[in-house]
């Protein structure tokens, strides 16, 4: 078994295995810059850029992740393989203990960022409990998918300006309503403001060209790494606007993701069986490659002035639609993709009611109360509530984390 010279507390989301990548600033030096998280601290890649190979050095020493993801999937492997020599007992990194100390800096003394430049974002529908659910709220069993949803991974293209990093404040939209079908709209402060449970993968390597396309047997070498998402959404700006093109501003008020993105290397040992696909998907969304990955998903509430409740606990691997074909489908028609670019899963739902990944299904569309610790109830966000996802594999004594993808909700402001 490796070990590492860094102390990595037990249970930690960051052991050796994990090796998550992130981009980090600290008071001291303010300049953003690549690191890695190990135990309870980050290490900065730009900081021993040297002690690797000179085709990634200009990527280590980057404010941001977009080269290291545009350098593609033997690069990954590289820069993964070095970083974890150069923390293993008696590397050349703990020999020069005054180097070590000056790049092993204590995460509770780093700002995390955006990881990436985002130059675009898409969030797919691909839970098949999440949009049965859905479905079953606004058009009954009978018509509970539609029509398209099985041939096709649905999605649309969201906001990148307003993807913000965990522990960024969300603030209450205001827009259009109808609080009464057949009556007027009005204008005022969203009331049913919820969470949707995520996860999202940034896109590497070199992407396509315009007019191109990826098939799906061919997408992994476009996947660089996951991290958590909440996709928040304002459920009556929502029913209002969809209509006829699909959401806008009921999504576009803020996006959080983690800081920390988990490379698939270190997701491989979690693998799990594809979702079984009926009918038969078309060719270019075929691949006999596992990837679908068994990461344990948890929802936390916290009032402001209260205590934290789970309200949720899903998994990754009940998604119908792989990262995989949603890439092959998203270039199908020859959109072009490029490294830095998110990519989301839609909200993800188990078949049990305490899996369900919005407050829109663990209330039922409002007719149920959320029960909280303490008493408290809730049918959809409030001002002042945090909501905090939190993901990990674990198996075998091992566990890697996804750190917290967390944001308060603050008040609207006035027109």
């Amino acid at each position: 078994m490796m070990t590492s010279f860094v102390n990595i507390p037990e249970g930690s989301d960051f052991p050796l295995e994990n090796l998550p990548y992130g981009v980090f600033s600290t008071k001291s030096n303010p300049r953003k810059r690549v690191g890695v998280g190990i135990g309870q601290h980050v290490l900065d890649l730009a900081g021993i850029a040297q002690l690797y190979p000179p085709e990634v050095q200009d990527a280590l020493n980057s404010d941001s992740l977009n080269l290291l993801m545009s350098l593609g999937h033997t690069a990954w492997n590289v820069v993964r393989t070095r970083t974890r020599e150069l923390l293993l007992k008696g590397s050349v990194l703990e020999e020069n203990l005054l180097l070590a100390q000056s790049v092993l800096i204590p995460q509770s003394d780093c700002e995390l960022h955006l990881p990436a430049n985002i130059g675009d974002y898409t969030d797919f529908y691909s839970s098949i409990h999440h949009a049965t659910n859905v479905g079953i709220m606004f058009r009954g069993k009978e018509n509970a998918l539609m029509p398209n949803w099985r041939y096709i991974p649905v999605g649309y293209h969201g906001r990148a300006s307003s993807v913000v990093v965990s522990g960024t404040p969300i603030r209450r939209p205001l827009g259009q309503t109808l609080p009464v079908d057949g009556q007027p709209p009005v204008f005022g402060a969203c009331k049913l403001l919820d969470f949707e449970l995520e996860v999202a993968f940034f896109v590497g390597g070199p992407g396509n060209q315009l007019g191109e396309r990826i098939l799906a047997e061919d997408a992994w070498k476009n996947v660089f790494g996951f991290t958590l998402m909440n996709d928040w959404s304002a459920r009556d700006i929502q029913k209002w606007e969809y209509v006829p093109l699909g959401p806008f501003t009921a999504k576009n008020l803020g996006t959080t993701i983690s800081p920390w993105v988990v490379p698939v290397a270190a997701l491989e040992p979690f693998l799990v069986d594809n979702f079984k696909q009926e009918p038969e998907v078309f060719p270019y969304l075929k691949h006999e490659r596992p990837f679908n990955f068994d990461i344990n998903l948890e929802v936390s509430l916290k009032p402001e002035g209260g205590a934290e409740s789970i309200i949720s606990k899903s998994n990754y691997k009940y998604l119908y639609w792989t990262a995989l074909q949603q890439i092959a489908h998203h270039t199908v028609t020859g959109c072009n993709v490029r490294p830095g670019d998110l990519m989301a899963s839609g909200t993800i739902s188990g078949e049990a009611e305490d899996s369900y990944g919005s407050m829109l299904e663990l209330s039922w569309r409002g007719s149920k109360n959320i029960n909280l610790e303490g008493g408290a109830t809730r049918k959809f966000l409030q001002d002042g509530d945090e909501l905090i996802i939190r993901g990990h594999c674990e198996r075998n004594g091992v566990r890697i984390g996804f750190g917290n993808c967390a944001g308060k909700v603050l008040p609207a402001i006035p027109l």
